[in-house]
């Protein structure tokens, strides 16, 4: 697992996922950096590689689940990724109900006691996996445990596991800025 995880810093540090400069982040919180997972998962190998990845992640810790959910948007590719990756049905959580059709905020079934998986590109706080897993929750469901692409270490973990979620992250931000650090200081060698 480690030499695809490693691959896939570098896949994420090439495709130019990993950006410096100031940042407001979908929490408020303002950075110095900032990581785009999107960028990477539009590369067919770096999406299977990540699927594969959580995958072994859930598989590792023993998580049983029915059922794979992303919200949208970041997650929604990985999450259809581990889908077919895993053989489990897809769900997409949108942000607000749609204000027309159905108005439903789930697409894909969601029965009374399914376990889900929940995946997400990007975790900072935690807000925005945690409002997807209420609403999937409100439905009857359970979430199984919560994967990450790449974890910032700003708090997300610790809000994640308080709610008695199992939390899994692929990549942690100091991971990857390590990385990119040591691949700077071999460009100025």
């Amino acid at each position: 697992m480690e030499g695809r995880k490693d691959l896939l810093i570098k896949k994420m540090l090439e495709s130019g996922a990993v950006l410096f400069g100031h940042f407001v982040l979908a929490s408020g919180k303002e950075s110095n950096y900032y990581i785009n997972v999107k960028k990477v998962v539009t590369d067919p190998e770096a999406l299977e590689l990540i699927a594969g990845l959580i995958a072994d992640l859930v598989q590792r810790a023993g998580i049983d689940f029915d059922r794979v959910a992303g919200p949208e948007l970041g997650a929604v590719p990985i999450a259809t990724a581990v889908s077919l990756k895993t053989s489990k049905p897809l769900v997409i959580v949108r942000k607000k109900p749609k204000g027309y059709g159905t108005g439903s905020q789930v697409e894909g079934d969601v029965k009374e006691g399914d376990r889900i998986l929940l995946v997400e590109d990007v975790t900072t706080t935690g807000g925005s996996v945690l409002r997807a897993a209420e609403v999937l929750e409100s439905l009857g469901s359970r979430i199984a445990a919560i994967a990450v692409v790449v974890d910032r270490e700003e708090g997300a973990e610790e809000m994640i596991t308080s709610k008695g979620y199992t939390f899994l992250p692929v990549i942690r931000v100091s991971e990857l800025l390590e990385r990119k650090e040591t691949a700077k200081g071999r460009e100025s060698d």
